[in-house]
């Protein structure tokens, strides 16, 4: 009889904490303007980063890869991949990363991703 009791009152006590916890979730009908907000500085630094990165020169056809961009595939295959860095006085890849060439420029690449970890243009 009181192991009855007992799963009673923890059933009763998971089923309350569970509906304050579901009625958390409505808040006030201006937080979300308020979160809105306080997100608006955040996006204009983006913005304005992305207005610096048109303002330098990248890599590509039309030079808008940069750094932690990622280089699209038709640039990763084999014929770019540059295997003799020391001949092109390229420092030594790390472990993950090879050297690609486009034109006169060399990007240091992450081989499984893609990403854009170092630039050397008109090298």
């Amino acid at each position: 009889m009181k192991s009855k009791t007992v799963i009673s009152a923890i059933l009763a006590m998971s089923l309350a904490t569970g509906q304050l916890a579901f009625a958390q979730g409505y808040g006030d009908r201006n937080d979300r303007g308020r979160n809105e907000q306080a997100q608006r500085p955040q996006d204009q630094r983006r913005a304005n980063n992305n207005d610096q990165r048109r303002d330098e020169r990248g890599v590509g056809p039309n030079h808008q890869f940069h750094r932690g961009d990622r280089l699209p595939a038709e640039y990763r295959h084999r014929q770019y991949v540059v295997d003799d860095w020391r001949g092109h006085n390229l420092s030594a890849p790390p472990r993950g990363y090879h050297w690609v060439q486009n034109g006169s420029d060399y990007v240091l690449v992450a081989i499984a991703t893609g990403v854009i970890l170092q630039l050397l243009l008109n090298h």
